[in-house]
């Protein structure tokens, strides 16, 4: 198995461009099942989660092009309904996305359970309910699931919660559907807008994009585009805490600054100072950071929820990046139950953390962080600890790296052409 191998305790320079959102890339190459015409996608990061999702619609009949190395055109005439390859389908957690353009497509689908990171119980029951407001029928057996619709008509849904996927699985079920429908309480994340944008190029009718509540009027069907899918706020927010973690000042080229708001707010709460270069963000990593007391001395948090609020994925990034912060901050984890586990492995390489909760840890900073043997346990949590590696003293080894190259594309290339001493060998 490829691991990384990381000299920390170097400041890095330089400019380092975020990739595609791996979070808009996957819901838009599901939502290329729902023509018959082809759609190129621009943009598009060349990661593990994208390539299995990829080989998924090929294996169902789709014809995939890549006309450069970040634009691949769907063609999916040649798509059927039949039940997606189980291995594929089982390796990443997008594949559940398949649910909804097949549904509308062809009225029927069957899915094996998705896979995806270990972070705590990830419901479908939205999806579900979504889907049988709609019209169709659910059946659950072994995990999988059937569902079949002799017809999907609109519908007046209040979501019990603002998942992102299962926001994403209506509106695509929604935009073959008869009549109008309306979506309250839908997610409203910046990859959520993209689908939106991308079956709106290809000739889908929904109104409130970027807002909590969609109105989507259900046409015929859906023709060509081409959408080229916006930067990733997340791996933006990752570099961000990258330069506090290594003292350095970093410049994040074409950063995706109308989606971070909450991203920068967090931040700086946590000491770290920013300037804006028209579409540049530039991170003063290597200035004092201190972390802002609440008025009246009180402990300040860094907490997650729903957009805009502080991005669940990067809970993990903050929390590396407080431990070398002066002063006491509690970063809240509201989504996910097991995402703030790998804490263990920071506290090994002398950070100062208490895991009040599954949910809730206290961290106590500046740690000198020393090298370790790591494994990543998800996307998130493996860049964290090789953020941790790079602005450790001394020597890490990082293994099952696979997790980190699911959502970010060339990262030991990118770090090593700003000065991080990183190998990735067998």
């Amino acid at each position: 198995m490829p691991v990384f191998e990381v000299h920390g305790g170097i400041p890095l320079s330089g400019s380092i461009r975020p990739a595609g959102n791996k979070n808009a890339a996957l819901p838009c190459i599901a939502a290329a099942l729902l023509s018959p015409a082809p759609v190129t996608l621009a943009n598009i990061p060349r990661i593990r989660d994208v390539l299995t999702l990829l080989d998924l619609v090929e294996n169902m009949g789709a014809r995939v092009t890549w006309s450069g190395a970040n634009e691949v055109t769907i063609d999916a005439s040649g798509v059927d309904a039949g039940r997606p390859d189980p291995v594929l389908a089982e390796r990443i957690r997008a594949s559940i996305l398949l649910a909804g353009p097949l549904l509308a497509r062809f009225g029927k689908v069957s899915l094996p359970p998705p896979g995806g990171d270990v972070i705590g119980r990830r419901r479908l029951d939205t999806h579900f309910l979504a889907f049988e407001a709609l019209g169709a029928r659910i059946s659950l057996e072994g995990g999988g699931f059937e569902i079949e619709a002799d017809a999907l008509r609109g519908v007046d849904l209040f979501f019990d919660e603002p998942s992102v996927t299962a926001t994403e699985n209506a509106v695509m079920a929604a935009v073959l559907a008869q009549g109008t429908t309306r979506f309250r309480n839908a997610a409203a994340e910046p990859h959520v807008q993209d689908l939106c944008n991308l079956l709106v190029a290809m000739g889908a009718r929904i109104e409130g994009i970027g807002t909590h509540t969609l109105t989507i009027e259900g046409v015929d069907g859906l023709g060509s585009a081409s959408f080229a899918v916006g930067a990733d706020h997340v791996e933006a927010g990752s570099f961000i805490g990258l330069a506090a973690v290594t003292g350095s000042e970093l410049r994040i080229t074409e950063a995706p600054l109308a989606h971070m708001d909450s991203t920068l707010i967090g931040f700086r709460r946590l000491g770290i100072e920013f300037t804006v270069d028209c579409d540049d963000l530039i991170v003063h990593g290597d200035r004092e950071r201190v972390i802002r007391q609440d008025a009246f001395g009180h402990v300040p948090k860094v907490d997650d929820g729903p957009w805009p609020a502080f991005p669940a994925d990067l809970t993990s990034i903050a929390l590396v990046t407080a431990t070398q912060s002066r002063g006491t901050v509690l970063i809240h984890e509201k989504m996910f139950e097991s995402r703030m586990f790998f804490t263990d492995k920071l506290v090994g390489m002398g950070a100062q953390i208490i895991l009040c909760d599954p949910h809730r840890a206290v961290v106590v900073g500046p740690a000198q962080l020393r090298g370790g043997s790591l494994e990543s346990p998800d996307i998130r949590a493996g860049m964290a600890l090789l953020i941790a590696a790079l602005g450790a003293h001394g020597h890490s080894v990082i293994h099952n790296i696979g997790q980190i190259e699911r959502g970010y594309e060339r990262i030991d290339q990118r770090l090593e052409a700003i000065g991080a001493r990183i190998r990735r060998r067998d």
